[in-house]
């Protein structure tokens, strides 16, 4: 099969090609000097060279600060970057997977999100994405639309200077003594390699639709933090933060964690318990860590 990663050096587009690579597939890893996707004609061009099967848009605007301060790149990259790859996807006949956020939900249903479930999202970052779901579910039959949730991974994440939230914690816990952490937001933390690996199997069948895609059950972002200081035996004091403590400059839904109920019901669902993923990542990185010293 030949598949085109659009994003394709960012922390999830990187895995997702390396899962594609051992699946056996012919990959063709396209990033923003490859393509840009808020115009149409560069997709197009760019997609017509390697005439693929399957397009993953992985490319995203998601400085979610930044995306309030700069609505109209926000939206000429999620929204009409999906449209653009859902409308270049379908002339060659294509299907088209396309990566979406848990964000598009306010958080006030305070129980897991299922697919049915009405989006209402809260800021502009959000609202970009939404807007590129809508466009891809119109412009292309063939699609896959996936949201993901608090996503972390082992290739540096640049709209958060290259850190992840596993990778902050660890950093901050080096540098001192006692950290204080939100416990009133509920995500679902899923690793970049797994939601890869969901990505190639999904995008193997003719099951098109949307889909919520993460590790299975949920914590507040203090519970993720307590986990991977348990996991890696760092010691650190960790203490839950007061509602309200940190000041934020853009509102966040408190509770969007996802359940997987499209692809549990059509037996395509890959993911474990988020804690098993984060075990698995902390494993890779003391083995790439291990490599590094030794090379």
């Amino acid at each position: 099969m030949r598949v085109a990663v659009l994003g394709a050096n960012g922390q999830l587009g990187q895995d997702v090609v390396a899962a594609y690579v051992a699946a056996g597939d012919e990959v063709f890893a396209l990033t923003h000097q490859d393509v840009m996707v808020e115009s149409l004609d560069s997709v197009t061009q760019a997609l017509q060279r390697v005439h693929p099967d399957v397009v993953v848009n992985t490319a995203a605007f998601h400085n979610v600060e930044r995306c309030e301060t700069e609505p109209d790149p926000a939206f000429a990259v999620n929204a009409l970057g999906a449209r653009n790859a859902a409308r270049a996807s379908a002339a060659l006949e294509a299907k088209l997977v396309q990566i979406s956020t848990d964000y598009v939900f306010d958080g006030a249903k305070g129980a897991p999100y299922v697919e049915e479930d009405l989006p209402r999202p809260l800021n502009v970052y959000a609202n970009t994405k939404l807007s590129g779901e809508y466009f891809v579910r119109g412009a292309n039959p063939r699609h896959f639309v996936m949201r993901v949730s608090a996503i972390y991974g082992l290739h540096p994440c640049r709209a958060k200077g290259g850190l992840n939230f596993v990778e902050t914690m660890l950093k901050l816990a080096r540098e001192r003594d006692r950290l204080r952490v939100v416990n009133d937001e509920f995500v679902s933390p899923t690793s970049t390699v797994d939601a890869a690996r969901q990505v190639v199997t999904l995008s193997r069948t003719d099951e098109y639709g949307l889909y919520h895609a993460t590790a299975e059950g949920g914590c507040s972002w203090y519970e993720f933090a307590q986990t991977i200081f348990e996991l890696s035996g760092t010691r650190v004091v960790l203490e839950p933060a007061l509602p309200g403590e940190f000041s934020t400059k853009v509102t966040r839904p408190k509770y969007s964690v996802l359940e997987n109920r499209a692809l549990q019901r059509k037996s395509l669902n890959l993911f474990s318990h988020w804690k098993d993923g984060l075990k698995a990542y902390l494993a890779a990185r003391e083995q790439a860590n291990t490599v590094s010293r030794i090379g």
